[in-house]
């Protein structure tokens, strides 16, 4: 199997080591500084217990050199992902699977999530959406795609949901230099493909998932990754904001009872949105605070986007969710502050772009 990672920071960079120190054909597509050290020095991860290793790697900043890939591993920030997708056709052959690996909600997201996928809605202990509310929700956005994550579609015409595994990460790193990675914790992933079903049926996907798990990650398939996604996305989507408008750690956010209770009510809000799209969460925000509180003194990924002087992510973790919620007829006052404020917040640090 022929794999490529498109995004050598600490996600990208995490994969591609693993998986050539596993003894499989990976190369990646890199650009500037992580070009110059990966073609110096190689690839160099240093592992959650203190021991590190080096691994050669095949890097090129021109995608036709790498040529046509059977895994295309998309690990890149959503803020790059229009640019840097408008350079892969070279890659891409119509047996390539796209392994999409990346924060919030992608481009994909509704492709395959009809009416199949409210089996688990009546186990929710909130309103659970009907049948016909769900199919009725769904109706309104499949095949749209999402402004504020793919305006005019361009995502979906240059990365064909058919060809699209869907992956979740549950891992933390850092890229302290260019040629380096530095797990801090973790390295399980949630692997599915957008149409749902049994994840060991797909050829492709099964060697994927056997590709990871030869490299030493803990990979769960998932029947539903739409709803691994949201569950993530659910916990992520209000911490990483407040952290980038405050510039404080997880712990200190949830030491707030206002900061956590405005949190709160944005979570029931995505709940709320999720209900009516089929993809109910069976925890209340208290139960997944508890679980962020066990994180203990951690800095966001968006909290570092602000101290590198990096793009936020907004509009994959909040803006999307907001246009859903006005899609299916759910108020979200709540997520709009939080939109509104860091938003702002990002745009006189020159992090998000002007009105």
């Amino acid at each position: 199997m022929k794999i490529a990672i498109v995004g050598l920071g600490a996600v990208g960079g995490f994969f591609a080591a693993k998986l050539a120190k596993s003894g499989a054909q990976v190369s990646a597509l890199a650009r500037g500084a992580t070009l110059a050290a990966v073609q110096a020095k190689g690839l160099t991860l240093i592992e959650q217990n203190g021991s590190s290793f080096t691994v050669p790697l095949k890097v090129s900043d021109q995608p036709q050199t790498l040529g046509v890939q059977d895994l295309l591993v998309v690990s890149v920030k959503t803020t790059g992902l229009a640019e840097v997708a408008q350079r892969l056709a070279p890659m891409i052959g119509p047996e390539t699977r796209i392994f999409s690996a990346m924060n919030g909600i992608p481009w994909w997201f509704f492709d395959g999530l009809g009416v199949d996928s409210t089996a688990t809605a009546s186990a929710s202990t909130s309103t659970a959406a009907s049948t016909g509310d769900v199919a009725a929700s769904n109706a309104r956005i499949a095949g749209r795609p999402l402004d504020s994550i793919d305006p005019g579609g361009v995502l979906r015409r240059l990365l064909p949901a058919r060809q699209v595994i869907g992956c979740v990460t549950h891992f933390s790193c850092s890229a302290p230099e260019a040629s380096v990675v530095q797990q801090k914790m973790g390295d399980r992933i949630i692997v599915g493909e957008p149409v749902g079903g049994d994840p060991a049926a797909s050829r492709p996907c099964a060697a994927s998932i056997e590709a990871f798990r030869k490299a030493g990650f803990q990979v769960e398939a998932s029947q539903r990754i739409q709803q691994d996604i949201w569950l993530k996305l659910w916990g992520n989507m209000t911490v990483n904001p407040v952290s980038a408008i405050t510039g404080a750690t997880g712990d200190r956010i949830l030491d707030d009872p206002y900061v956590k209770d405005f949190m709160s009510r944005c979570m029931l809000e995505a709940g709320a949105i999720g209900e009516r799209i089929g993809l109910p969460i069976l925890m209340s925000p208290d139960e997944r605070h508890a679980l962020t509180r066990k994180l203990g003194a951690f800095r966001t990924s968006m909290l570092q986007d602000v101290e590198a002087g990096r793009p936020l992510e907004l509009d994959a973790l909040v803006a999307s969710v907001i246009e859903i919620g006005g899609r299916v007829g759910v108020p979200v006052p709540n997520l709009e502050a939080l939109m509104g404020l860091t938003r702002l917040a990002a745009r006189s640090r020159g992090l998000y772009p002007a009105a």
